[in-house]
């Protein structure tokens, strides 16, 4: 008579999984910070697609109602609407890294025309610099495992960390909003 499956709470997770996940989510920081600080821009003269800071908002917005909706679902345990909405968090989420690394490969870091000085330019550095960049560096991985676990049926694990993924993923994505409609407003 063969074994009955073991069930999702006792499933253990292979350490190179996860392992994995955190190489890729480091090496995809590192991308990023080369394209930031070290990278020659392309378009120098941003001339194309200078719309991508409002795009990256509008993204960071749709990610934000998705996941508040998501939350709302679960909350309700209404698991397939939840589910639904976590994947339009996370393809929200994709999209924007897409055009986020587009921007940054043809238009290298964003200079805002401002003083850098008073509440709005301490307000936007506060953000971007202390809470906005670390947390979105801290958001990848743990949003890779918490779908890892969710899409693997360990729904146990899933929910412990997915605790701490949904705060910092739903500030990330608040914080994005601010910071790319204002790049937005103020660089046009």
């Amino acid at each position: 008579m063969p074994a009955a499956p073991a069930k999702s709470h006792h499933l253990r997770t292979p350490p190179a999984v996860i392992a994995g996940i955190i190489a890729v989510s480091a090496a995809a920081s590192a991308l990023i910070c080369w394209l930031v600080y070290f990278h020659a821009p392309t378009d120098v003269g941003g001339s194309h697609l200078r719309s991508l800071p409002l795009v990256n908002a509008i993204l960071n917005a749709l990610a934000t109602i998705a996941l508040v909706t998501g939350y709302r679902e679960i909350r309700e345990r209404r698991i397939l609407h939840h589910r639904a909405s976590m994947i339009g968090a996370f393809f929200f989420s994709s999209i924007f890294l897409v055009s986020y690394l587009v921007n940054f490969t043809l238009h290298g870091e964003t200079h805002l025309p401002i003083a850098h000085t008073g509440l709005l330019w301490n307000t936007y550095a506060f953000v971007l610099f202390g809470t906005h960049i670390p947390l979105a560096i801290v958001a990848l991985p743990m949003i890779l495992i918490t779908f890892f676990f969710s899409l693997t049926g360990r729904f146990g694990a899933h929910r412990k960390i997915a605790r701490w993924t949904f705060p910092i993923w739903l500030y990330v994505s608040v914080s994005g909003v601010f910071v790319y409609f204002l790049q937005a407003v103020i660089h046009r």
